[in-house]
């Protein structure tokens, strides 16, 4: 099963890069809030904050549900519940916070930005 890394930067632009195994490797048993390395993706000087994600099926990780596993939680506000009205409740289906191998998507942020701007990491080869 892929992965896919979503970077988000200080001007609101994101960037995709699929995770080999090695890469993957690295994420695994790390939690949202950790901070990460950019050189393990091949971006030197740069660091990442992990801010969230999805699993395998959409689910959405949670900062507040300690674990990997699918739980059933009470929501009445934040990640994973659109609240219609003050006061709803609704038991939702939601990941959490910590990544395992059935993670598909992490969203990380730049927190420290390298010396090649992050652009180059993703040019597009132009086909002739």
């Amino acid at each position: 099963m892929k992965t896919v890394l979503v970077i988000g930067t200080k001007d609101g632009k994101t960037y995709q890069k699929e995770l080999s195994d090695d890469e993957k490797e690295g994420l695994l048993g790390k939690e949202i809030g950790d901070r990460i390395n950019g050189e393990l993706f091949g971006m030197s000087g740069y660091v990442f904050e992990i801010r969230g994600g999805s699993d395998k099926d959409g689910f959405p990780m949670r900062p507040d549900v300690s674990g990997s596993a699918r739980v059933r939680p009470l929501l009445s506000k934040g990640i994973g519940l659109r609240s219609k009205r003050k006061g709803y409740r609704r038991r939702k289906t939601v990941v959490g916070r910590v990544i395992s191998d059935s993670i598909a998507q992490v969203n990380v942020k730049v927190v420290k930005y390298g010396d090649k701007p992050i652009e180059e990491y993703f040019k597009k080869e132009e086909s002739k």
